[in-house]
């Protein structure tokens, strides 16, 4: 059984903020509430251990009885997932294993966990592993712990960087334990509380959580598949909040796919420069080239080209159009299981980051860092071998999408490892707990925004082999038809799927 000591509290205003449409389902009101918040919780939007608001207010807040809250908080109790203790109310909780268990498919491998963006091991990795071990010997005299990286890493990692056209020395690397710590070790560096972090949204929910952790207020700048990046907003937000730090994902953006563009690149770094305001570029997607139409280019093409462009001119990193911090990893393009990422900054910054990394860690595995180290020998051949089977995976996904839901706005990326799907109605919600009954587990679009936004959109991976996306597109179909108040045509499950 979990154990749930009491945390942070959720007011009723921004409980009904993230609950957004929940009154869109036919089930019992009180159904409809705790299945919402059952996915809040289930998708990390509520905290274990934070505390709801009580039933009178938050019925009072939505505007229902409060007999229909309790009745909510009765059944998300009874499903383990709210708890209640003496003088702190009802407090989010996990269920336990058998509870969990009972909720899903009588097949632990009747699941498919599509909320993860990744892909299987690249070929080799166990062979580098080997290679590596035999050279273990020559570090084992030294203490172990690595707060900065082994030099011969950080060397490979600068001579991709150079590859790229970023000229990069070793010195301006720092290895992290992928690119999650390395977004939290920056954050913890450079934002005080109270500060304002620009973010896009949608965006990485993950970042947003570092950046809040460290007590920055998030200032939330549109990017969208068509358009891309909202520039006037992103210069404005910049000029009128002057923050310490703005959080980009330039290059295949997640979820959207979209590449932001050369020209947008330097103004935005003028503007950032201007307000002493360091950019903080994600590029843990950027090497994940898929490719599109003949002809096509990432650049030049207008604002959307980076999300519906092709194989043509790419942009270089960030940091090669004006002062950038950049972060990458393997955990995208080699394998999850490789716990390595860094951080690309001028050398006064990279002492700092040293200083500060022992308060939340010591050090790096230097295995894992001498597998990496390997395997960036021979990163083109990785890459192409990744930009086949995501170009396969795409279109498939797409193709299938697009047959069985004529009325979904489904892009077609030209990089990275997912599709931000409109659906045309504020049903994403909805449809993710369908799904789950369905045996298919998708993050709900709401996730990737602040404060609830993006009911409209789903993000569907399509880094999954053949037989697993035929049985996600099946799920889904199932879990659209059964979802209330939507009726969409669908097309033939599957029919233009090759």
């Amino acid at each position: 059984m979990s154990i749930v000591t009491s945390g942070p509290a959720v007011s009723s205003r921004a409980l009904g903020v993230l609950l957004d449409s929940w009154r869109a389902s036919s089930s019992p009101g009180y159904a409809a509430l705790a299945d919402r918040i059952r996915l809040l919780v289930l998708d990390g939007r509520l905290s274990v251990g934070t505390r709801l608001p009580s039933e009178r207010d938050l019925a009072t807040h939505l505007g229902v009885s409060r007999t229909t809250v309790a009745a909510a908080y009765a059944a998300l109790r009874d499903a383990g997932h709210v708890t209640s203790l003496r003088g702190s109310g009802s407090v989010v909780r996990l269920p336990d294993q058998a509870r969990v268990r009972s909720t899903r498919p009588a097949a632990e491998g009747d699941v498919l966990d599509f909320t993860k963006a990744a892909m299987p091991a690249v070929d080799g990795i166990a062979e580098a592993a080997q290679r590596a071990a035999g050279r273990l010997g020559a570090y084992l005299s030294e203490p172990g712990y690595d707060t900065v990286g082994r030099p011969v890493l950080r060397e490979a990692i600068a001579a991709r960087y150079r590859a790229r056209g970023l000229e990069t020395s070793a010195d301006q690397i720092v290895v992290t334990l992928g690119a999650q710590h390395a977004i939290a070790l920056l954050a913890r560096v450079l934002v005080g509380r109270g500060d304002r972090a620009v973010v896009e949204t949608p965006g990485y929910p993950h970042a947003f959580e570092a950046l809040r952790a460290a007590g920055a207020r998030l200032a939330p700048v549109s990017v969208t598949v068509d358009e891309g990046w909202d520039e006037s907003a992103l210069l404005q937000t910049l000029r009128r909040t002057s923050p310490p730090v703005a959080y980009l994902m330039p290059d295949f953006h997640n979820p959207t796919g979209a590449t932001m563009l050369e020209a947008q690149r330097v103004r935005v770094l003028e503007a950032a420069a201007d307000e002493g305001t360091i950019v903080i570029a994600d590029e843990t997607m950027a090497e994940l080239v898929v490719g599109g139409p003949r002809g096509a280019s990432f650049a030049g093409a207008g604002a959307g080209a980076g999300a519906g462009g092709g194989a043509g001119a790419r942009p270089l990193p960030m940091a090669a159009y004006g002062p950038a911090v950049t972060i990458g990893s393997v955990g995208k393009s080699l394998w999850g299981g490789l716990r390595i990422g860094w951080i690309r900054a001028e050398r006064p910054l990279v002492e700092r980051l040293v200083r500060a990394r022992s308060a939340g860690d010591l050090g790096t595995p230097v295995l894992e860092q001498l597998i990496v180290a390997d395997l960036l020998g021979d990163m083109d051949g990785v890459l192409e071998a990744r930009s086949r089977q995501l170009r396969h995976g795409r279109d498939r996904l797409v193709a299938g999408l697009r047959s069985a839901f004529p009325g979904w706005s489904v892009p077609s990326p030209a990089g990275g490892l997912t599709t931000w799907v409109g659906l045309g109605a504020p049903v994403s919600s909805q449809l993710v707990l369908a799904a789950r009954r369905h045996g298919l587990l998708l993050a709900a679009g709401p996730m990737f925004g602040v404060d609830g936004a993006f009911e409209r959109f789903l993000r569907v991976p399509y880094s999954y082999p053949d037989d697993e996306t035929d049985r996600a597109l099946t799920a889904l179909a199932a879990a659209w038809d059964g979802i209330d108040g939507v009726q969409a045509p669908r097309g033939a499950l599957m029919a233009e799927v090759v």
